[in-house]
């Protein structure tokens, strides 16, 4: 193909050129004719018309020829061709054996003497030849540079499309997160992009389902604690000791079922909450909220669940904005855990705080209670290991999501007199430098400790039992 194309350029090139080399010797031709006509125009005398002629050219053979002086014309036209030039005056140009010939007819008084120019075939293919061979030379070189243009470009397509193949099949086989780079032919750079925004969007797609997923086994979590803290409250499941009347036990051993299966759907809930966050953190990953802003819309619940316990609770600094490296969701299901564990694990009308601040290049909330306290904090923080008989699972998730943030969670006791768990995050808008942590939260609990007004008008001391 890019031969034939070569071929179809260079053809008529060459006939043009060759074209070009006849029309030069004609001219040449018409120049030495020109010489004798403006000789003719000066003297028809022999001797000056002789001298012309030999001066248009040194071989003897191509020398002009004047007809019509009443000479020995020995010219190769015939008496047409020069008939048909002096009756019309103009320059003929006409083929003969061996060349072409070119007759110019010069006006005599009342007679018309025509020159003749021969040009040898010789003549009119000078360099022809030559020509051909460059141009041959130069159609080679077009088909290999052709040759070599389409290898690559084919080279290209093949690794591009091959490229797209595999990322395909990644996709079918669950990599959401393989991307191709949309190199090659316009049409498959475009099916590059085109794959690539239907990987984001099926990306985009699968975490909003997980997280709706999550969302939703989140807002069951809370209407459940509210469940399991009514179930709390009803009267005692033991059926071992004393006696009591067929009907007592059937209501006895339906508490002890109605608590069990609180227990049990709120460990599957836990499970659904923490796999579905875990994926959603893994394939979204890092986002931003505003901790002020989930604080306040959290305690909006616990607000109306403590006004039903007789509960005094506080939120403090959460006035402002102060953004957070955690995803909304993620920090919610934290607070939720912390929170609903001071629910738990003390009696109602216990009091509570929510404090937010944000120093030393980190964001603190701070969730104290006036509880009985934490005995062991340490293992209270070990994952899976709780002093209350439980599976430590709302520790372990402030925990992760503080880890997730570059922070810490630690455990102290409260001005409250109970526990006092505090979350830190690392402060995206802070200026980077090197802090103790720890230190932090020693301040934090000192300065919780420090006598206030309003605290002290609705917090109730309770004896420490560790």
């Amino acid at each position: 193909m890019c031969a034939l194309v070569a071929l179809a350029f260079l053809i008529p090139l060459g006939i043009s050129l060759g074209e070009r080399t006849r029309e030069e010797a004609i001219a040449d031709a018409a120049r030495r004719s020109a010489l004798v006509t403006g000789a003719l125009a000066v003297s028809t005398e022999p001797a000056v018309v002789q001298r012309a002629v030999e001066a248009s050219g040194d071989d003897p053979a191509t020398r002009p020829v004047v007809h019509g002086l009443g000479g020995d014309d020995a010219g190769r036209a015939d008496g047409t061709a020069l008939a048909r030039a002096a009756a019309d005056r103009r320059s003929v140009v006409t083929d003969v054996p061996g060349g072409v010939l070119r007759l110019d007819p010069v006006v005599l008084g009342d007679s018309v003497a025509v020159v003749e120019v021969f040009v040898p075939d010789a003549a009119l293919d000078e360099g022809t030849t030559g020509r051909w061979l460059l141009l041959a030379a130069v159609a080679l070189a077009l088909v290999g540079a052709a040759v070599l243009v389409v290898d690559r470009v084919a080279a290209r397509t093949v690794d591009s499309t091959r490229g797209l193949v595999q990322a395909a099949l990644a996709v079918g086989d669950g990599d959401l997160g393989v991307r191709v780079e949309p190199t090659g032919p316009r049409e498959l750079a475009e099916a590059g992009y085109a794959f690539n925004r239907m990987a984001d969007r099926l990306v985009a797609a699968r975490t909003d389902e997980r997280e709706l997923v999550a969302d939703l086994s989140h807002r069951l979590r809370t209407p459940l604690t509210v469940l399991r803290l009514d179930a709390d409250g009803l009267d005692s499941d033991d059926t071992s000791v004393g006696s009591f009347t067929e009907a007592e036990l059937d209501r006895r051993r339906a508490i002890r079922r109605i608590r069990q299966a609180i227990v049990t759907l709120e460990g599957e809930i836990d499970v659904l909450i923490n796999t579905t966050r875990k994926a959603v953190a893994h394939e979204a990953g890092p986002a931003m909220c505003d901790v002020s802003e989930v604080v306040r819309d959290r305690m909006v619940f616990w607000s109306a669940l403590a006004g039903d316990q007789n509960r005094p609770h506080r939120v403090s600094g959460a006035q402002l904005r102060i953004p957070a490296p955690v995803p909304r969701a993620e920090l919610a299901a934290a607070l939720d855990a912390v929170i609903g564990n001071v629910f738990r694990y003390t009696p109602q009308g216990t009091a509570f705080e929510v404090a937010v601040s944000r120093r030393d290049g980190y964001v603190a909330i701070r969730i104290d209670d006036a509880g009985p306290g934490i005995a062991n904090p340490d293992r209270a923080l070990a994952r899976g290991a709780s002093d209350q008989g439980s599976t430590g699972l709302g520790l372990d998730i402030a925990k992760r999501v503080a880890l997730q943030a570059n922070g810490s969670v630690s455990i102290d006791r409260a001005r409250l007199g109970g526990a006092s768990v505090v979350m830190l995050l690392a402060d995206p808008e802070a200026v980077p430098r090197q802090v103790n942590r720890f230190g932090l939260v020693g301040r934090m609990a000192r300065d919780a400790r420090e006598p206030k007004a309003e605290g002290r008008r609705w917090t109730r001391r309770r004896p420490s039992d560790g």
